[in-house]
């Protein structure tokens, strides 16, 4: 395989989704093959303290990375070797055959997150199409039915959520609410992807920036209510449902079926808005899983799905190309530790729309990063 092929088409693997669209993702170019790394600094330990999230968005990283090798005639296969130690979840290797797919590079680019309203919900046949692709794996998408429980769920899981300062703070460092966050162009859930006017956003600064004080005299309460409720801008909720006790490595895999389908769900001309945070509040997880009849631990994902009333915004990713990075970009975050037979500088990144607690993680381990622009950023609702 020749990875300097590769080299140049990764920026728009970047595309690939992950919560508050954090972009843990790294490529490690040895000889002979590419090792799928993550970095802890982009990890959500409050928000993901299972790292459920954080395994999502590696594998679809890395279907991503297969789906647009594939549609460049490049034959690479993903070898899963998970090593929490070193950060690794397995090796990009040349294959002897292309990787079978039924999405292309057109596809991976053009998909979006949209948080607005919805003209229509799913088919019937686009539900049985995304169920037959997680049945393979061994799971399920499933549609929940009762809208107002799932109502109510949310305004639970929102209070809770906002209630919790290490969250807060963890949401808040990936916000970018105003064109002049340094890393606006680079990651991070922008104002625009919020679908936030220029009053919303400048409000839900100057709330989070009051958050310390107020937190104790029902700030968290208002910012729920604030919220609103996603659902009534139209469109169906699916879960994504695991088999019963996987580990993180089947996280991962899993991550796989999410992209595909998501890919589908694009192909067929809808768009999917994440609603993470009734899994990520335990509470909502706990009656979410009850309602379906599975084991809580079993409940990967959850989006609002339909059928797009107008465009989105696209995402912005830290590579080069597509979604420039601009001023804001670090040298660090894009190129990653050198590694052995890694030639020439690794200057793309791109990136995707985020939604929910789920978009994009940013863990709290990158103190200069966080505390430099703490004023600027919490958002809620943020993932791939």
């Amino acid at each position: 395989m020749d990875f300097a092929a590769f080299r140049v088409l990764e920026p728009l693997c970047w595309r690939a989704p992950s919560a508050h669209n954090t972009q843990p993702w790294r490529l490690g170019y040895q000889a002979g093959a590419i090792r799928v790394r993550w970095d802890p600094a982009d990890a959500l330990p409050a928000a993901d303290p299972s790292a459920r999230d954080l395994w999502l968005s590696l594998g679809a990283f890395v279907e991503t990375c297969l789906v647009v090798a594939a549609d460049a005639g490049l034959m690479i296969e993903f070898v899963p070797d998970h090593h929490t130690g070193d950060r690794r979840v397995g090796w990009l290797r040349p294959s002897r055959r292309p990787y079978v797919t039924p999405f292309d590079a057109a596809q991976v680019l053009t998909r979006r997150t949209h948080r607005g309203r919805f003209s229509a919900g799913p088919e019937d046949e686009v539900i049985a199409a995304v169920d037959a692709v997680a049945r393979e794996a061994g799971g399920t998408v499933r549609v929940v039915p009762d809208a107002d429980l799932l109502a109510r769920l949310l305004r639970v899981a929102d209070r809770q959520l906002y209630a919790d300062p290490a969250v807060v703070g963890e949401l808040r460092s990936w916000l970018r609410l105003t064109p002049v966050h340094p890393d606006y162009h680079a990651d991070g859930l922008t104002d625009r992807c919020l679908g936030l006017s220029r009053g919303e956003a400048a409000g839900l600064r100057a709330a989070l920036a009051a958050y310390p004080v107020l937190r104790r005299m029902g700030l968290p309460r208002l910012l729920a209510a604030a919220a609103g409720n996603p659902l009534a801008l139209g469109g169906a909720v699916i879960v994504l449902v695991g088999p019963s006790g996987i580990d993180s490595a089947a996280r991962v895999g899993f991550g796989r079926v999410l992209m595909r389908t998501w890919l589908a769900l694009h192909a067929a001309g809808l768009a999917v808005h994440p609603l993470s945070q009734l899994i990520d509040a335990p509470a909502a997880r706990a009656a979410l899983g009850s309602l379906l009849s599975v084991t809580p631990e079993r409940l990967l994902h959850v989006a609002r799905v339909g059928r797009p009333a107008g465009p989105a915004t696209r995402s912005a990713r830290r590579a080069g190309g597509i979604g420039y990075a601009g001023a804001g970009m670090r040298r660090s975050a894009v190129e990653g530790p050198r590694e052995v037979g890694q030639a020439g500088d690794q200057r793309a990144e791109i990136g995707e729309d985020a939604a929910g607690p789920l978009d994009d993680g940013g863990r709290d381990l990158r103190g200069d990063r966080r505390d430099r622009h703490h004023e600027d950023r919490f958002g809620h609702q943020g993932r791939r």
